[in-house]
């Protein structure tokens, strides 16, 4: 067992030498205006978005442009969601974790318009065919699921709802994001094997894996432990 006094070993030291030249601690002033640069870099996918909508430069089928790139995004926000933690554990850095909430509800902002896009701009709120598609699609089916367990994962994000729940309990429901992890890439995938073309969702799966592998390994070294 370790102890608090117990000296870093060589590779944590390495590390913690690595990467030095950023503070494990921000100053508020500091990082607030972290929080602002990125929480402005967030929207730019949107702001993009309606650019090229006002420029009439969405392409020859702008409402598959408008949903790929909104689903796209809301992957790249799990994404970065989900490698906050394994940053904090290599670098040693305190002040990621507080990021970790706001690149999560921007995960469900663009999950949420991704869906919008769905079920007005494909399907015009057909509540049949969008019943149909959820059944009989499994690509809809996963990427449905996945939205479905994203909601309780957002309406607890907030400090207060930690309370009520509690901490354990709160830990144990947000455990869901892995398995939102697993269902988006799967949307993912076999919506790229219609078109057989995995290049680019390979590299999210590869990204994931590597994600959740982390989490997996620091569980083990902490049970053997």
């Amino acid at each position: 067992m370790s102890t608090l006094g117990t000296a870093p070993s060589r590779p944590q030291a390495r590390r913690a030498r690595l990467f030095a030249f950023v503070p494990v601690a921000l100053s508020a002033d500091v990082f607030a205006r972290l929080r602002a640069l990125l929480f402005a870099l967030a929207l730019l996918p949107l702001a993009r978005l309606v650019a090229l909508g006002f420029l009439d430069r969405l392409g020859a089928n702008p409402v598959e442009f408008v949903e790929r790139s909104l689903g796209t995004w809301t992957l790249v926000m799990l994404c970065v969601t989900l490698a906050i933690t394994p940053l904090r554990w290599l670098t040693g850095w305190a002040w990621p974790l507080r990021l970790r909430r706001m690149f999560g509800l921007f995960c469900f902002f663009y999950v949420c318009l991704h869906f919008t896009a769905y079920v007005w701009l494909d399907q015009w709120f057909d509540l049949a065919a969008i019943l149909k598609d959820v059944v009989k699609r499994p690509y809809i089916t996963a990427g449905f699921a996945a939205f479905l367990l994203l909601i309780p994962l957002a309406a607890t994000s907030t400090n207060a709802m930690v309370k009520r729940l509690g901490g354990r309990s709160w830990q144990r429901l947000h455990r869901l994001v892995y398995l939102i992890a697993g269902l988006a890439i799967l949307h993912y995938w076999w919506h790229k094997a219609g078109k057989n073309d995995f290049s680019q969702v390979s590299i999210y799966a590869a990204v994931v894996a590597l994600l959740l592998g982390a989490r997996m390994v620091h569980w083990v070294r902490r049970r053997g432990r």
